[in-house]
C-alpha cells in the first residue's frame, strides 16, 4: 500500500478522504495548507499527493509550481477542486500533475484515479524548471462564501416538510428498519434545508462532522447524492 498525503483546507473533506484511503489500506497524512504540506512532504516522502487548488495561504497550483521549480516533484500529484476552470486544470497538468479530480468526487472515480497514478511509471522532475505565471483566466480567486461542493440544483434543495416526508414511513416493519428510514428522512431534510452545508447541518443535528459523514455514509445518503 502507498503513503498518501491529502492537502485540503476543508476539514470534512480531509477526514472523509482519510477514512476512505485508510480503509483501502493506505498510510494517510493530512495537511490543511501549503505550509503543512511542505513539512509533510519532506517528512514522509509520500508516494502520491492529493492536492486541493483552493487554499488560503498558497493555492495548490502555486505549490505544485514551487515543487516543480525546486526539483521536488518526485511523486505523482493529483489536483482536486470544485471551482477550477479548464485552463487551471490544463496549467496544473503542464506543470506536472498527473490527473485532476472535480469535486464532489465519487468513490469509484477517486480509487480508480489513485490506482492508475500509483501503477503507471512516474518520471520525477529532478531539475529546475522556469516558473511560468498562469494566464489571467487561470488565476486563483477565492470562491464565493456560499459555494459548496455538495450543493444540488435549486429545485432539489427544498423538501416539502417533515410531516409530509414522515408520512412515507411504514409503521408495519421492524423497529430497526423504521428507525433507519426516519434517520434517512431526517438527515435529507436538514441537508436540503441547510443547502448541503456540512458545518450548518452538524450544528443543527448536534453531531460532530466526522460522525455526520459516517452516518450519511451508513444511511447511503452520500452515495445516492453522488450518483444523482
Amino acid at each position: 500500500m502507498a503513503r498518501i498525503l491529502v492537502v485540503d483546507d476543508e476539514v470534512g473533506i480531509r477526514e472523509l478522504l482519510f477514512e476512505i484511503l485508510y480503509d483501502e489500506g493506505h498510510t494517510v497524512e493530512m495537511a490543511e495548507n501549503a505550509a503543512q504540506a511542505r513539512a509533510a512532504r519532506a517528512r514522509i516522502r509520500p508516494d502520491l499527493v492529493l492536492l486541493d487548488i483552493w487554499m488560503p495561504d498558497t493555492d495548490g497550483v502555486t505549490l505544485l509550481r514551487e515543487w516543480g521549480s525546486q526539483g521536488l516533484l518526485d511523486m505523482p500529484v493529483i489536483m482536486m477542486s470544485g471551482h477550477a476552470t479548464i485552463d487551471t486544470a490544463v496549467e496544473a497538468t503542464r506543470i506536472g500533475a498527473v490527473d485532476f479530480l472535480e469535486k464532489p468526487i465519487t468513490l469509484q472515480r477517486l480509487l480508480k484515479t489513485i490506482s492508475s497514478a500509483l501503477s503507471r511509471p512516474f518520471k520525477p522532475t529532478l531539475g529546475k524548471v522556469t516558473p511560468v505565471p498562469p494566464p489571467p483566466t487561470a488565476q486563483v480567486i477565492a470562491p464565493p462564501p456560499l459555494a459548496n461542493p455538495f450543493a444540488e440544483p435549486p429545485e432539489e434543495k427544498k423538501p416539502e416538510g417533515p410531516s409530509n416526508l414522515l408520512g412515507n414511513i411504514s409503521l408495519d416493519q421492524p423497529l430497526r428498519d423504521a428507525r433507519d428510514e426516519f434517520e434517512r428522512v431526517y438527515f435529507e431534510y436538514h441537508l436540503a434545508r441547510e443547502n448541503y452545508s456540512m458545518t450548518r447541518v452538524s450544528e443543527r443535528t448536534g453531531l460532530e462532522r466526522t460522525h455526520l459523514y459516517r452516518k450519511l455514509k451508513q444511511l447511503g445518503i452520500e452515495s445516492r447524492k453522488r450518483g444523482s
